[in-house]
C-alpha cells in the first residue's frame, strides 16, 4: 500500500513512518523541515520504503505532483503549526499552515482518488476549559488560542470534503503526546524539556503553580490509533488520550519515580502563559467502543524509555 505522510519528518509523523515501513508500506513523506528532522527518518529512508519531499504543505502545485506520482491509498496528515504561543503572537500564519495547509492536502488526496485522509488534531486546546472532565468529543468548542481555532477549522474541513467529494476523513484529536524524538514547542514538550532538565542537572521551568493538568499518552499508542483508524471506517473526530489527568508537579515526582539520574533539581516557577488551559483530560470512550483502541503504556513506563535512549 502506498502512503503518504504529511510532517512526516516530525515528532509523532516519524514514528508513524517508522510503523508503516515495519510493515511493509511504501511511505512518501512531505515536510518542510522547519520543525521536523531529516535524522528521524534514518531508518525509514535506508529500507528504501519511504522518499522524503522537501515540501511546504502550503504549496498546491508541489502537492499535486508528489501525489500524482505517489498515488497513496492512504493520507496521514500531521504536517501543522503546533506552538500554542507562537499561534498567539501571529494568528494569520498559524492559520495558513493548519487551515490553508490542510485544505492543500485534502484537494491533493481527493484529486489521485484516496481511499483514507486520517488527520491530526488537539484534544485540550479545542475543548478550553471544559466543563465536563474527562471531555467527551460532544463537548463545546472554546478554545483559547488561535492554534485550537485553526484546527477546529480543520477538522471542519476534513468533513466537508467527505460530504461534498466523498473522501473518507477521520480527525483524531489527541492529548499530550510524549516519547522519544520530541520536540520541545507545544505544551506536551514539557516532558522532553524536564527529561533534559533531569539529565543536564538544570533547573525546570514551571508556568504557573503546577497544578494545571494534562492527558499525557505515549507516542507509540498514537501511531497505533493512527493504523487502527486508517483500517477502520469511522469517520468524525475521536480523541486519543489516556483518559486520566496529571499535573505538571506529578510529572515531575513521575519522572523521579523511573530516574536513574538522580531527582529533578527543584522547579523555578514563572507566570502562567496565555491561551494555556487548567485541566485538561480526554473521554476516550468512543475510541475503545468503536476502534477498540485503549492506550497501553504508563507514563512511567513511558519515561522510562525516554531516559533510556537519552
Amino acid at each position: 500500500m502506498n502512503c503518504v505522510v504529511t510532517g512526516g519528518a516530525g515528532f509523532i509523523g516519524s514514528h508513524v513512518v517508522d510503523a508503516l515501513v515495519a510493515r511493509g508500506e511504501h511511505v512518501t513523506v512531505i515536510d518542510n523541515l522547519s520543525t521536523g528532522r531529516r535524522s528521524n527518518l534514518d531508518r525509514a529512508l535506508d529500507s528504501g520504503d519511504a522518499e522524503l519531499c522537501v515540501v511546504d504543505i502550503t504549496d498546491a502545485d508541489a502537492l499535486a505532483e508528489i501525489f500524482g506520482s505517489a498515488r497513496p491509498e492512504v493520507v496521514f496528515h500531521l504536517a501543522a503549526q503546533i506552538d500554542v504561543r507562537h499561534s498567539v503572537a501571529d494568528p494569520a500564519f498559524d492559520a495558513n499552515v493548519n487551515v490553508i495547509g490542510t485544505i492543500r492536502v485534502l484537494d491533493a488526496a481527493r484529486s489521485i482518488g484516496a481511499r483514507r485522509l486520517i488527520n491530526s488534531s488537539t484534544g485540550g486546546a479545542l475543548y478550553g476549559e471544559a466543563d465536563v472532565i474527562p471531555t467527551p468529543e460532544d463537548h463545546p468548542i472554546r478554545p483559547l488560542a488561535p492554534y485550537g481555532q485553526s484546527k477546529y477549522s480543520a477538522e471542519g474541513y476534513c468533513e466537508l470534503y467527505a460530504r461534498l467529494h466523498g473522501l473518507s476523513t477521520m480527525t483524531l484529536r489527541y492529548g499530550n503526546v510524549y516519547g522519544p524524538r520530541q520536540d520541545v514547542h507545544g505544551e506536551a514538550g514539557v516532558v522532553a524539556i524536564f527529561c533534559g532538565c533531569l539529565v543536564g542537572g538544570r533547573q525546570p521551568t514551571v508556568f504557573g503553580d503546577g497544578r494545571q493538568t494534562r492527558d499525557w499518552v505515549d507516542v507509540s499508542d498514537v501511531v497505533r490509533a493512527n493504523l487502527i483508524a486508517a483500517e477502520s471506517e469511522v469517520t468524525g473526530p475521536m480523541n486519543i488520550g489516556h483518559g486520566r489527568e496529571t499535573s505538571v508537579l506529578e510529572l515531575l515526582e513521575a519522572l523521579n519515580d523511573v530516574s536513574e539520574y538522580g531527582r529533578v533539581a527543584e522547579p523555578i516557577f514563572a507566570p502562567d502563559r496565555p491561551g494555556e488551559v487548567r485541566r485538561s483530560c480526554l473521554d476516550v470512550s468512543r475510541a475503545m467502543r468503536e476502534l477498540s483502541w485503549a492506550a497501553e503504556t504508563g507514563l512511567r513506563d513511558g519515561l522510562h524509555r525516554i531516559l533510556e535512549g537519552i
